[in-house]
């Protein structure tokens, strides 16, 4: 029998509202899951065992009251750039060593009220900025699959977590497919919603017409009920979109067995090039090519500003990091080296507490936006960027969703890349122009490599069109669950 840490969500939050377990059982479960693994694969920078367990306790006397929440005793792992109020929220970065939270992000409050225990704060690449979760400052983590290979990222922490079920679930962020990414490497679930469907309030800003806040689970089911949670306009984030509620997992729930008979499901030529490994293509391809002999219709596309894509998100990813990241300088918060004036210690601060991936966006974000090539790089990135929105816009017109690799490659191995900033930033080659244009797109295991490592099929829908791609997802999961 299984133990409850290896449980899905919606299973745990099932089993738990039937009274068939109680919650201090769950978090123990999941505790001591940490305890045999996060060592190896520094998943967690912090874990509140003692607080877990007393909100446990709490659960469990609510309950047996009649209360009920959709996540009621559900203990769930938090990205450490989202902010939960007195909890740590370093971004994996020496600048914020010692700083804690005074205030909730809207998704930890929405998590809260829900009733969600939140367990610890996960590892990932300082501010968010990397593919492999090897920039922390606490060490990179580990491939569940294996421990020579990366957990991808930025949200390489919660993406281990969850595969390694030292999570029911988590939060992470995706700028540029840092949910999806290290979700396909790891083997499990990773949503990237509609920017605006989820509050960035209390997430710390990277690039903040990129980022979104989004769920990283062991199921397609999972990620809906998690973003029923989480989704939603919230006044302090003027980005929100005011639509109404989702209500994906319960939509999800009236899909029949034939989730893809009939659904247009979109392949671009681009995203099938050379440099695509390939056993990635193979997976993909065999999981396209089941959905057809299932009812789907393969349209061919075309997505013709791809090429430019990586280099317009560098420009425009980094020049908002410049921007959002001048607010650590030693005076408020964070770190303070000593000097004799403001501005040596400004510099002296920021050269000790920066890494250096930090410092290469940064300086180039800054380059961007200087004075002479404000036009030549950022202007012109941003126009790649409506040109690459258009022909997402034209190929949705032709398809209900878009299919193809989430990475050119499975995990690869720690340090390969450190050394090469380029073949790095190559890595996020197909998740970046889904950021740049707005859109919703996941990652769904589709399969393992000769040597075992997990591959996902990256699905991408419109704007606001989560109920579709969750269907989509849904079928291409159970179709894999199939008993062969």
């Amino acid at each position: 029998m299984s133990s409850p840490a290896q449980w899905t969500l919606t299973e745990t939050r099932d089993r738990l509202a039937s009274r068939e377990v109680s919650s201090r059982e769950v978090v123990e479960s999941v505790l001591s899951a940490i305890e045999r693994r996060n060592r190896e694969l520094n998943a967690y920078v912090s874990v509140n065992a003692e607080a877990a367990l007393e909100e446990a306790r709490a659960a469990d006397e609510r309950r047996a009251r009649g209360e009920f929440s959709p996540l009621l005793g559900v203990p769930i792992g938090v990205k450490d750039n989202i902010a939960v109020r007195g909890e740590p929220c370093t971004c994996a970065s020496r600048i914020l060593q010692g700083y804690r939270s005074p205030y909730d992000s809207t998704v930890a409050a929405r998590l809260r009220a829900a009733g969600a225990i939140l367990l610890g704060r996960l590892n990932l690449d300082e501010f968010a900025m990397g593919s492999s979760t090897e920039t922390s400052v606490y060490g990179p983590v580990r491939n569940p699959w294996s421990a020579e290979h990366v957990a991808g990222g930025s949200s390489g922490g919660s993406a281990a977590a969850v595969a390694a079920d030292l999570a029911i679930a988590a939060l992470g962020s995706d700028t540029g497919g840092s949910i999806r990414q290290p979700a396909s490497f790891c083997g499990c679930v990773g949503f990237k919603p509609t920017y605006g469907r989820v509050s960035r309030y209390g997430l710390v800003a990277y690039a903040s017409s990129l980022d979104q806040i989004g769920p990283l689970t062991k199921s397609v089911r999972d990620a809906a009920l998690l973003l029923d949670v989480i989704a939603g306009r919230d006044p302090r984030d003027s980005t929100t979109l005011d639509v109404p509620g989702l209500a994906a997992e319960a939509a999800l729930m009236r899909v029949g067995a034939a989730d893809l008979r009939g659904l247009r499901i979109g392949v671009p030529a681009e995203y099938f090039v050379a440099g695509l490994d390939p056993e990635v293509e193979r997976l993909t391809r065999a999981a396209l090519r089941r959905a057809t002999e299932l009812g789907a219709q393969a349209v061919e596309i075309r997505l013709p500003h791809t090429r430019y894509a990586v280099a317009a998100y560098y420009l425009i990813a980094t020049a908002e990091a410049s921007a959002n990241l001048a607010r650590y300088d030693g005076v408020r918060y964070g770190l303070r080296v000593a000097a004799d004036g403001i501005l040596d210690m400004y510099g002296r601060t920021r050269a000790a507490g920066f890494g250096l991936e930090v410092k290469r966006r940064i300086i180039l974000g800054t380059h961007a936006l200087s004075a002479g090539y404000y036009d030549q790089y950022y202007l012109r990135a941003q126009k790649v960027r409506t040109l690459i929105r258009a022909d997402f816009a034209a190929a949705f017109e032709r398809c209900d969703v878009i299919a193809g690799p989430v990475a050119p490659t499975p995990a690869f191995r720690l340090g390969e890349h450190l050394d090469d900033p380029l073949k790095m930033y190559l890595s996020d080659v197909y998740t970046v122009p889904v950021n740049l244009a707005g859109i919703c797109a996941l990652s769904v295991p589709v399969g393992r490599t000769a040597a075992g490592l997990p591959v996902g099929l990256q699905l991408i829908g419109p704007a606001m069109g989560e109920p579709t791609l969750l269907r989509a997802a849904l079928g291409f999961e159970r179709e894999r669950e199939r008993p062969s």
